[in-house]
């Protein structure tokens, strides 16, 4: 299997780098709020506390005719990994550096209401040695009669520009002259690219599990819970030519109970998260096999089927796990915590080894059909016409419910539409038994299936 990245080259080189623009600076300068106002969505978390951003974020911009890959970075505390005090803020650094390496064009945040920092000053040294242009942000300049703040910096020998990320002030301009200096070529995510959110409780490993499929430490990996803060989006493909398969994989923060969650920062997190599942054509929920399936996973499965997604399960760290139980037996104990997850399937992994990592993949492309599974008509009625007259459904107020006519309308997810007398008269028992038995004949595995019922006389179908 050969795994590219599509976002990142590896060996920074200048001739290498493409339509990419990076936003730096030393931390709570307003990089994160630039970034959203110039995407026009809140996609980086936005807080006064420095350190929020942590991995770096890359989205692809329309700017009038020109288009663009912006990159937010986490804010530049120290440059020498040496230094860095943990693991996060080590990650950090390498990801800042990493995002230069990759970069066009740098956007260099300040805070203009502050004045020049020492560390604006070693931030200038350091992203000077990178030899690209770099237009400096002044930020905070929220009308024009802050915008002599911005004099100041400058000093630090760039082009200056008084901007306001709140207001949106100033910043068209700095773009137009960015853009102009980056090389010709094309920016553009495959259309076919298939959206996969990664999520579970966190630690489980699922930032070590897309490092581990790309061969790159792209995201930021530690023990200490809610390393992830936001939902970051990793494009990559597989094989070559006809059979290149493209994919965006959505790391997110991991979810802990509500009563845990008691930051604000953290509540944003979990924003992210639940909507990155939403975005998502599929969801890989990835458990840890250490600990065994917990009522946090039942929660989380509950919002992949609260949201129609298909799924995989990824068990990870079988590796601790194997010798200790079996995987019949995690399969079992996951069935009686997520019953509603039977047709899910669950493949059991490790990061840390490799192992299974290529079934991984192999069972989210499987998954991708199921989801996209389109049965013809004649077949449907044929089926479930005959379950219903074979198997009746149960009285309800002394009335029985009547199916006419099947339909599919629609994909990701499966949506099936049946015309029958009242759909008051349907029962929860009898929709499961319906989809159980769609699924015994015609696969739909880590696939949902939605009944839309339709109260329509018999007389009028057969008057169509």
């Amino acid at each position: 299997m050969s795994v590219k990245g599509e976002e990142f080259n590896e060996d920074g080189d200048e001739a290498e780098r493409g339509r990419v623009i990076a936003i730096v600076g030393r931390p709570n300068v307003g990089k994160s709020a630039l970034f959203n106002r110039m995407i026009r969505r809140r996609m980086a978390i936005v807080h006064e506390r420095a350190g929020v951003t942590r991995d770096r974020l890359a989205v692809q911009v329309t700017f009038g005719d020109e288009r663009f890959e912006l990159v937010d970075t986490g804010g530049i505390g120290l440059f020498d990994d040496k230094a860095a005090p943990d693991v996060i803020e080590a990650g950090i650094i390498t990801q800042v550096e990493t995002a230069l390496q990759d970069a066009s064009a740098l956007l260099f945040v300040v805070d203009a209401s502050l004045g020049v920092q020492a560390l604006d000053r070693e931030v200038a040294r350091r992203i000077r040695e990178c030899g690209i242009p770099v237009f400096l942000a002044a930020n905070k300049c929220d009308d024009g009669s802050h915008d002599h703040l911005a004099d100041e910096f400058e000093e630090l020998n760039f082009p200056v520009y008084a901007v306001s990320a709140l207001h949106g002030r100033g910043i068209s301009q700095m773009i137009e002259d960015a853009l102009a200096t980056l090389p010709e070529g094309e920016v553009s995510e495959p259309e076919d690219a298939l959206r996969v959110a990664i999520v579970g409780r966190p630690n489980a490993g699922k930032s070590s599990y897309i490092n581990r499929l790309i061969h790159e430490e792209r995201l930021i990996v530690s023990e200490i819970p809610g390393t992830t803060r936001d939902s970051i989006n990793v494009p990559f493909s597989v094989g070559k030519g006809k059979g290149e398969r493209h994919y965006v994989f959505i790391d997110t923060a991991g979810v802990r109970r509500p009563g845990k969650i008691k930051d604000v920062v953290e509540k944003f997190s979990i924003m992210r998260t639940d909507n990155s599942i939403k975005r998502a054509a599929i969801s890989v929920l990835v458990l840890d096999a250490s600990e065994g399936p917990k009522m946090r996973d039942k929660k989380i499965a509950g919002l992949i089927d609260k949201y129609n997604k298909g799924c995989v399960i990824l068990v990870n760290k079988w590796d601790l796990a194997d010798g200790i139980t079996t995987q019949k037996k995690y399969g079992e104990a996951l069935v009686e915590v997520v019953p509603f997850f039977r047709h899910v399937p669950i493949i059991f992994a490790s990061t840390l080894s490799g192992f299974n990592m290529r079934r991984t993949l192999d069972a989210i492309d499987f998954v991708a059909t199921q989801v996209d599974k389109e049965i013809s008509t004649g077949l449907l009625n044929r089926t479930i016409l005959d379950l219903h007259a074979k198997t009746p459904p149960p009285m309800v107020r002394n009335h029985r419910l009547r199916i006419y006519y099947v339909t599919q309308v629609g994909t990701r997810p499966v949506r099936i539409k049946l015309f029958c007398n009242d759909p008051s008269r349907r029962t929860p028992q009898y929709e499961s038994f319906i989809k159980n038995q769609l699924r015994k004949k015609y696969g739909f595995e880590g696939a949902p299936i939605v009944l839309l019922w339709v109260a329509r006389p018999k007389k009028d179908l057969e008057d169509d």
